[in-house]
């Protein structure tokens, strides 16, 4: 099946109806169909034609809410949940199996194992920067758990969302997997029915008010939340490599990446040359290019505020449209620590650059702020490398690369304190949207436990203290 990218657009679901969704979904889930691994299996296969099919639809829409271009869509938010849904496919049946555990001596004779079960009925929270692999890429652990699922698309980009609504029921099953379209007040309606298990992916301060709607109802969360991803570039770098890598992750979607370089600390010895060579990566990259498009007028007027305010000087762009909503690729050189473009995570194409004396200093600078998504290092040395690994606490880090990490299905993506909990990506997510719950079996005979029956004599005592 292949949907047109002309389909109307499904209209937002009115608050009133949602109990009765979830109340199907409930319904649902409690017939136990979901449970079934060859039912996982097909909707997995499913989400993955749904994406394959119609990569120019959703191409389109990309464009429509975000500017996107083709190969940016395709990289970043076509490959990543096909391959994430294609993945689990072929392993869902490997995952849902027994987990068996030795036992201690004392609790023997007996079996021990962890079985996977799903939550039931789970809320999928996604965002706007990336509207297909923030919605649909956490919905495949959800379904490859067995659970019944509401994907809840952002408003923020709409014609993702009407597409999502539009090819969600064609491919999947429509009694087990919905897509609700709404404001924050759909949101917020939904939170409050009370699911067994959410994700959300957004801003930390959304993100405690989602954490503080869940809590209510004890409903245990996933949170991605970003944060300022810092990236150390440290004297022994390879600066050429470094300094393309690092302007081409910025200005991916215009830099409205939960990953994507907050700000560079470099090196003294090595500053000047970074400056200038990403300048150079950033002229070679957008040759033709007027600026990077901003998603609304509301985020265009916070960045530009953020920019004039700056105390650092602007090495690099520093224009703006306000009528196209675009900005430059600016990069700002030693802000201060302490205005906005250095505490508010960017979420747009500008790159302060501080500069450090020591390795010393740079991992003090990023310890000293709350833990990003995201950490980044560029070095050649094994020595600084196994020192900032152990040394700065991030959700994930990489070395001598960026944004690479989410896109493995062999590594879990999720954030650390302020910047998220939990964690999802292959097995990870699977087990994520999975209640682990222990299972221990014990023959009735020989009933051994006979010893430690009341009257508690002293050689039962002696006995147990022994055996336990």
């Amino acid at each position: 099946m292949t949907a047109e990218a002309t389909s109307p657009p499904t209209p937002s679901v009115d608050a009133a109806d949602i109990p009765t969704i979830v109340a199907r979904l409930r319904k649902t889930f409690a017939t136990g169909r979901t449970r079934d691994v060859a039912w996982r299996k097909r909707q997995l296969e499913g989400l993955h034609r749904l994406i394959v099919d119609n990569e120019p639809a959703i191409a389109a829409a990309l464009d429509q809410d975000l500017g996107r271009k083709p190969f940016e869509a395709w990289l970043a938010d076509i490959a990543s949940p096909a391959g994430e849904a294609a993945d689990a496919a072929k392993n869902v049946a490997k995952w849902t199996k027994r987990k068996h555990r030795l036992l201690e001596m004392a609790q023997l004779p007996g079996r021990a194992w962890i079985e996977y079960e799903p939550f039931g009925t789970v809320l999928v929270i996604g965002a706007w920067n990336f509207p297909f692999a923030l919605t649909l890429g956490p919905a495949v652990g959800a379904i490859a758990a067995g659970n019944t699922v509401v994907l809840k698309p952002s408003e923020v980009s709409p014609a993702s969302s009407a597409l999502m609504a539009d090819l969600v029921p064609r491919y999947l099953d429509p009694t087990a997997i919905t897509v609700v379209e709404g404001d924050a007040t759909v949101s917020q309606e939904l939170i409050a029915q009370g699911f067994d298990k959410l994700c959300f992916t957004g801003g930390t301060e959304i993100g405690r008010k989602v954490y503080e709607g869940a809590a209510t109802h004890l409903t245990p969360v996933t949170l991605e939340l970003g944060g300022k991803s810092p990236v150390i570039v440290a004297a022994d770098a390879d600066i050429a490599v470094a300094a393309k890598r690092i302007a081409w992750t910025k200005l991916i979607n215009s830099g409205q990446i939960c990953i994507a370089p907050d700000y560079v600390l470099a090196d003294a010895s090595i500053r000047d040359e970074l400056v200038r060579r990403i300048g150079e990566a950033v002229v070679s990259f957008e040759a033709g290019s007027t600026g990077k498009r901003i998603v609304n007028e509301r985020h265009f007027d916070r960045l530009t505020a953020a920019l004039a305010a700056t105390k650092g000087t602007v090495a690099v762009g520093g224009g703006s449209n306000a009528a196209a909503v675009e900005i430059e690729p600016t990069v700002v050189v030693d802000p201060a620590v302490d205005e906005p473009l250095m505490i508010d995570e960017i979420f747009g194409p500008i790159l302060p650059i501080v500069t450090v004396q020591s390795l010393d200093q740079a991992i003090e600078f990023v310890n000293s702020r709350p833990k990003p998504l995201a950490a980044y290092l560029f070095t050649k040395g094994k020595a600084v490398r196994e020192r900032v690994i152990k040394e700065v606490s991030a959700g994930g880090m990489l070395v001598n690369h960026l944004l690479f990490q989410f896109t493995t299905t062999k590594l879990p993506f999720g954030g650390v304190g302020p910047s998220g909990m939990g964690a999802y990506h292959g097995r990870f997510g699977f087990e994520e949207f999975s209640h682990r719950k222990s299972v221990l079996t014990k023959p009735t005979r020989p009933d051994l436990t006979a010893i430690i029956y009341p009257p508690y004599t002293d050689r039962a005592w002696k006995l147990a203290r022994k055996l336990f």
